[in-house]
C-alpha cells in the first residue's frame, strides 16, 4: 500500500512538473546555452539566422587557426634560415578581398529582409502602449480603455505561488494568440528597454519619443522578459510577464477590468419616415441676401 501511494505521488508530481513546464514556455533555464523556444515567426527567423552565422563563424575561425598554425610551422626561423623577400602576391590579394565581400553580401542577403520584417508594422488587431518608469512598467490598451501597472512580485509571494522570482509581476499582461499586436514604447523618465526574448522583441523606451514594434504569438503560454537597458539602481527589478491566451479569454479579462472594444460593425441605417423627403432630394439652401465674409 505504501509502495502504491509512493508511485502515485511520484506520478502526480511528474504530471504537475510537466504541466508547469508546458505553461511556462518563455523563461530562462538553468544551464541553458540556446535561445528560448521561439513563440513568433520573427523569433524563429532570428534563431535560424543565428545558426547560419554560428556555422559561418566557426568555419572562418577554423580556417584562420589552421592558416596560422601552417604559417608558424612552415615559415619559422628553423625551417627557413634564409627568409624569402617579396612584397606582393596578386592572387592572394584578390582572394582576401573578394571572399570577405562575398561573405558580407551573403549575410546581407539573409539579414536585410529580416530587419525589414521586424521594422515594418503590419496591420494590427490590437494596440499596446508600454511605458517604462523607475522602476516598473505601465501597460495600456488604448482601444479598450484599460491600464495596468506591473511591479516586481515580492519574493515571499513568488515562492508561495510557485512563480519565478525576479520574473513574475504583480499584474501579468494578457495578449491574444494569433493576432498582430502593435506595441508603442516610451518612457516617463530614463531610458528603458522593453524586451521579451521568446518574441524576438527588444525596443528602447525613451522619454519624449515613441518607438514601435510588433509581435504575433503563435501559441498559448507564459512568457517572461526584462528591462534590457541599464536604467538605474533597480534595473534588475523590472520584469515583464505576458500570458498569451485565447481571444475569448482575453476579451473576458478586458471586460473584468471595465474595458471594452468598440464594435467594428456599423450601426444599421434607420429607414426614413413615410412621406419624408430623401436627403438627396432636399431643395438647395437659399443664398443669403447680404454678402458674407
Amino acid at each position: 500500500m505504501k509502495r502504491g501511494a509512493l508511485i502515485a505521488s511520484i506520478a502526480v508530481a511528474a504530471m504537475s512538473f510537466a504541466g508547469a513546464a508546458h505553461a511556462m514556455v518563455g523563461a530562462p533555464t538553468d544551464g541553458g546555452m540556446q535561445f528560448q523556444p521561439a513563440a513568433t515567426e520573427i523569433m524563429r527567423e532570428i534563431t535560424d539566422f543565428h545558426h547560419i552565422l554560428l556555422i559561418l563563424i566557426t568555419v572562418i575561425s577554423a580556417f584562420v587557426l589552421a592558416l596560422l598554425l601552417w604559417v608558424i610551422i612552415r615559415f619559422n626561423r628553423r625551417m627557413n634560415p634564409t627568409p624569402k623577400k617579396f612584397t606582393h602576391n596578386m592572387l592572394v590579394e584578390v582572394i582576401w578581398t573578394v571572399v570577405p565581400v562575398l561573405i558580407l553580401v551573403g549575410i546581407a542577403w539573409k539579414s536585410f529582409p529580416l530587419i525589414y520584417k521586424e521594422e515594418r508594422i503590419p496591420e494590427a488587431e490590437l494596440t499596446l502602449k508600454v511605458t517604462g518608469n523607475s522602476w516598473f512598467w505601465n501597460f495600456e490598451y488604448p482601444d479598450a480603455g484599460v491600464t495596468i501597472a506591473a511591479n516586481l512580485l515580492p519574493e515571499e509571494d513568488a515562492r508561495a505561488q510557485g512563480r519565478p522570482y525576479l520574473l513574475a509581476t504583480t499584474e501579468p499582461l494578457l495578449v491574444p494568440v494569433g493576432e498582430n499586436v502593435r506595441v508603442l514604447v516610451t518612457s516617463n523618465d530614463v531610458i528603458h528597454a522593453f524586451a521579451v526574448p521568446a518574441f524576438g522583441v527588444k525596443e528602447d523606451a525613451i522619454q519624449g519619443r515613441v518607438n514601435e514594434t510588433w509581435f504575433n504569438v503563435e501559441r498559448e503560454g507564459v512568457f517572461y522578459g526584462q528591462c534590457s537597458e541599464l536604467c538605474g539602481v533597480n534595473h534588475a527589478y523590472m520584469p515583464i510577464e505576458i500570458h498569451a491566451v485565447s481571444r475569448a479569454e482575453f476579451d473576458q479579462w478586458i471586460a473584468s477590468r471595465g474595458g471594452s472594444f468598440a464594435s467594428a460593425e456599423p450601426a444599421p441605417a434607420t429607414p426614413p419616415a413615410e412621406g419624408a423627403t430623401p436627403a438627396t432630394e432636399q431643395p438647395a439652401a437659399t443664398p443669403p441676401t447680404t454678402p458674407t465674409r
